[in-house]
């Protein structure tokens, strides 16, 4: 049976859990040889495809030099959640990374929303790579994707370019920055492992979820630095890890530097995002004996849970079993690939949805309507 993964959010409010990890090394000795009447053995990489292969620690100092003085340390007092039992103000600690987006002045530090949350600017303090402390005019915060921009009025500090995210592929090397456990400038190194992972859990709030995977070392306190490519170009901006402990287990999830450019241009533009929606609730995951009860040879689409009286799903004639197969070409992988694709459609659009209903593929249009949610702009200005 396929599980949701469940995951924690890496702030430094996180506990610190020990742990042991054991490292194998195999080795082999003696000579190799083809077997006669076999294929023979490829040729041996030349240096110039083993640096492509295995990155010399020369390009890692150089993306570590390019970058550092664009990563900060992030602290804020958040005030208690709505409905907390606490009534005291929460100190969470976390990273970021210093950027640049059109229609903002100064630069941006891009980081998490569960780092800041419901901070306002003066409770919000950024370390720079120098030491010195500087604190945001303003902030720009998405709890759904869980993501928030501190606008810093001073053009002089160093900004890093944000990559081109559709273009990553697994295998691809990354570098992690962040400061775990209030260790500033720490950087970790490893693969992308995955991408468009969504089929994970990350509390109430957060609805977007579209990461990369990769099993760079991230933990507690390296929420919201950069994961980068070994061009200097951050590809993603580090969120969660899968961990029964508390610390790195070598599975950690980032969000694409795509959909921060996409976030950031409503929230910079508008204050919010705006956001399209259907009305209705999906299963959390197709199960594979589902799909073949249904009549379907494969696990894929999203299957319809609850239709929500009075919502655009409704009026269209949505029905609770429906399999959503399609929305116009873009053939839909899971719950959340829908959520994500519905989410990014502009409200009033009218669409065509492929369903699976009663053993047959039939159409059904909708028309968008709009999502409201929970965004929020906060300015230490009047």
């Amino acid at each position: 049976m396929r599980r949701h993964l469940g995951l924690i959010v890496v702030c430094g409010s996180c506990a610190f859990l020990g742990g042991l990890s054991a490292e194998t090394v195999l080795s082999s000795s003696g000579n190799v040889s083809a077997q006669p009447g076999g294929p023979p053995l490829p040729p041996l990489p030349s240096n110039t495809d083993s640096e492509k292969a295995a990155p010399t620690p020369e390009r890692f100092q150089g993306v570590i030099k390019q970058l550092s003085p664009s990563v900060v340390a992030v602290d804020a007092v958040k005030p208690p959640e709505p409905g907390s039992t606490k009534r005291e103000p929460l100190e969470e600690s976390g990273s970021g990374v210093i950027v640049k987006f059109p229609g903002a002045s100064g630069v941006v530090v891009v980081t998490n929303y569960h780092v800041v949350g419901a901070a306002v600017p003066s409770k919000v303090y950024v370390t720079l790579s120098d030491g010195r402390i500087v604190q945001p005019a303003r902030t720009w915060t998405d709890p759904e994707s869980d993501i928030a921009l501190l606008n810093i009025d001073d053009d002089s500090l160093p900004a890093a370019p944000l990559a081109d995210s559709d273009r990553v592929r697994r295998g691809q090397w990354v570098l992690a920055f962040g400061s775990p456990f209030g260790l500033n400038q720490t950087v970790t190194h490893g693969i992308i492992s995955a991408t468009n992972r969504g089929q994970i859990s990350l509390g109430s709030t957060i609805r977007i979820k579209e990461f990369l995977q990769t099993d760079a070392a991230i933990n507690p306190g390296s929420s919201g630095g950069p994961l980068v490519d070994l061009d200097g170009r951050v590809v993603g901006i580090n969120t969660a890890i899968a961990s029964k402990s508390g610390s790195n287990s070598g599975v950690s999830f980032s969000i694409p530097a795509n959909m921060v450019k996409r976030i950031a241009a409503q929230l910079i533009e508008k204050g919010v995002v705006t956001r399209g929606y259907l009305g209705v609730q999906l299963a959390s995951a197709l199960e594979p004996a589902e799909a073949l009860r249904l009549g379907l040879n494969r696990v894929s689409g999203a299957l319809v849970e609850i239709v929500h009286t009075g919502t655009p799903a409704a009026a269209a004639g949505l029905r609770v079993g429906d399999v959503i197969l399609q929305i116009e070409d873009v053939t839909v992988r899971d719950e959340n690939h829908l959520i994500n694709v519905v989410c990014a459609l502009p409200p009033g659009q009218r669409v065509r949805l492929t369903v699976w209903r009663d053993r047959k593929a039939q159409v059904v249009d909708v028309t968008v309507g709009e999502y409201g949610g929970g965004q929020r702009t906060r300015s230490a200005k009047p």
